[in-house]
């Protein structure tokens, strides 16, 4: 088991390299098949590979480098990613090393304009969002992975040809010592905006680039700065264009300027070019030290289809966005969270196939809607229009004073999880429920107390489906749960077992006494009720595995 310094410093961790090995697998005279491979060892395909490993399934992944990330890239994972990752294990070391925050400010030219708070309800395990550095999610990530016998990470293993044949897929991967080939009941790519794979199935992504670029800057510095995100619009100390402000661990700061179309991207990476942009905005009397620089230039595309045969895009392979609104590496994490459970029951037999393709349709309405929000974000941070600069400008001005105003405002609709209203794996309600956790939702998250242990709604769900019951366990449970293979649905009675200390599931569920949800395996509500029966609750367990 390789040991990672993941507690040092970001040097330490910043591409820290594995060795490449010869896999046995090279010398098979006849390809080798393997359950999954998981194309790409990023924050998608790690996540992905850890959660099937946790069922139980054999995972190869390969990556065509051998490193950690550098710089810091992605940096803000929402709670949700948190709530995911805990399941995996990783939560707790992900939000200690990171940088824990919910207020944001925004500014016009030198003026505060109003704050936000993403999380204003206590009762939350996880912070709104944690601000760390990609390389150091990596290491945790990477870490866990080598701690399972089920993965099997093969680094500077390129895939250089891919074809189907209706009963999984066969790998061409290209290795130091040379080519060979792997076999694959399912292939899952998670290889990036550039992904090799979907340019070997001819598959392209659609949608809208925007003629606009922004520096991404990491500066090392002492500061006094709140854990705040700050967004100014037109500030003095960069005209015309707007700036982000976000604290990470290590004393680092990640400062996006937008810089306009015309820029030369070469030109403003270069240090003599940042640093008089950073002094203007700290002081020049601010020690600081330039860590790492990138430009970017936005865009919000999706491939039409996310499912093809035994082929499974995800995360950037599938779907990207512009940075603001922090889309991208969320929603990634969390197409790994709803694909690992289908793809564990269709590899166990006890779902068809037809349940992986039902994540198609779910993660594609999910990419349209933070399409949808970043689209909008990004039209009114770079203005394309004097009317368009105008309008917006009358807005910042009006939200200083009201709270109308304040809605029309985007500096980045920060990322949320999509709510699948349109899944086909959900039961529709039949009766009225005084709460905005529909079929379809992510379980909202509550302290509770099992047997005088304090702990949280969602890490006492099965890792399975979980049926959740106000008062007494109903007679017809335990008959119905004779019928289904062992494990498979976890009971959970609030009541004396498991108590809810300060009324908050009750409440946020709108449960009345012998009210039921019934929860997938990713912790998304797939049917309620008042008046639960076997037949109401068979039928809805059966529609959410594909039957």
């Amino acid at each position: 088991m390789q040991a990672l310094p993941f507690r040092g410093s970001g040097q330490q961790v910043q591409g820290i390299a594995f060795a490449y090995q010869a896999h046995a697998d090279a010398l098979a005279a006849q390809p080798v098949r393997h359950p999954v491979v998981v194309v790409g060892a990023g924050p998608v395909g790690l996540s992905l590979a850890i959660d099937l490993a946790q069922r139980g399934q054999r995972v190869v992944v390969l990556d065509n480098d051998h490193k950690l990330s550098s710089g810091s890239r992605a940096i803000c994972f929402a709670k949700r990613t948190l709530d995911i990752w805990s399941r995996l294990g990783l939560g707790e070391v992900m939000v200690d090393k990171g940088v824990s925050w919910q207020v944001g400010k925004v500014f016009f030219k030198d003026s505060p304009i109003y704050q936000f708070n993403l999380l204003p309800e206590a009762g939350h395990e996880h912070p709104a969002f944690i601000n760390l550095q990609q390389y150091y999610a990596e290491s945790f990530l990477v870490e866990r992975a080598l701690q399972m016998p089920e993965i099997d990470i093969r680094w500077d293993h390129k895939v250089s040809g891919l074809s189907q044949d209706g009963q999984g897929a066969l790998l061409t991967i290209d290795t130091p010592d040379g080519p060979h080939q792997l076999q694959a009941d399912w292939v899952v790519a998670c290889d990036g905006s550039r992904s090799t794979l979907r340019g070997l199935m001819g598959l392209e992504t659609e949608g809208r680039v925007f003629k606009d670029r922004f520096l991404i800057a990491d500066v090392k510095m002492e500061a006094d700065f709140p854990t705040e995100r700050w967004f100014w619009f037109d500030p003095p100390f960069h005209p015309g264009q707007s700036v982000l402000l976000h604290r990470q661990p290590d004393h680092v700061w990640r400062i996006d300027f937008q810089l306009g179309w015309d820029a030369d991207p070469e030109v403003e990476k270069r240090p003599e070019n940042i640093i008089p942009r950073v002094q203007a905005l700290l002081g020049k009397d601010v020690k600081f030290e330039l860590a790492w620089a990138s430009v970017y230039t936005f865009a919000c595309q999706r491939m039409a289809q996310f499912v093809h045969d035994r082929v499974v895009f995800a995360g950037d392979s599938a779907h990207g966005v512009s940075p603001f609104g922090a889309r991208g590496a969320n929603s990634g994490v969390q197409d790994a969270d709803n694909l690992a459970w289908k793809l564990d029951r269709v590899l166990r037999g006890v779902s068809p196939q037809s349940l992986v393709a039902t994540y198609g349709p779910e993660r594609e309405y999910a990419a349209d809607e933070n399409i949808l929000n970043s689209t909008r974000a990004t039209d009114f941070i770079t203005p394309k229009s004097e009317i368009s600069r105008v309008f917006r400008d009358a807005t910042l001005q009006l939200a200083k004073h009201h709270a109308f105003a304040r809605k029309l405002v985007n500096s980045g609709r920060l990322s949320v999880p999509a709510v699948l209203h349109t899944s086909p794996l959900n039961t529709p309600d039949v009766d009225v429920f005084d709460s905005a956790l529909v079929p379809g939702a992510v379980l909202s998250d509550a302290p509770v107390s099992v047997n005088g242990r304090s702990s949280w709604l969602l890490r006492e769900l099965g890792s399975n489906f979980t049926l959740i019951t106000q008062g007494a366990m109903p007679a017809w449970v335990a008959n119905w749960l004779s019928t289904l293979p062992q494990n498979e649905v976890k009971v959970l009675v609030l009541g004396p077992d498991l108590q809810d200390p300060q009324g908050l599931v009750a409440q946020r569920l709108g449960l009345q006494t012998g009210s039921a949800y019934l929860l997938r395996p990713d912790q998304h509500i797939c049917a309620r009720w008042h008046h639960p029966t076997q037949a109401l609750v068979s039928a809805a367990y059966l529609r959410a595995t594909g039957h």
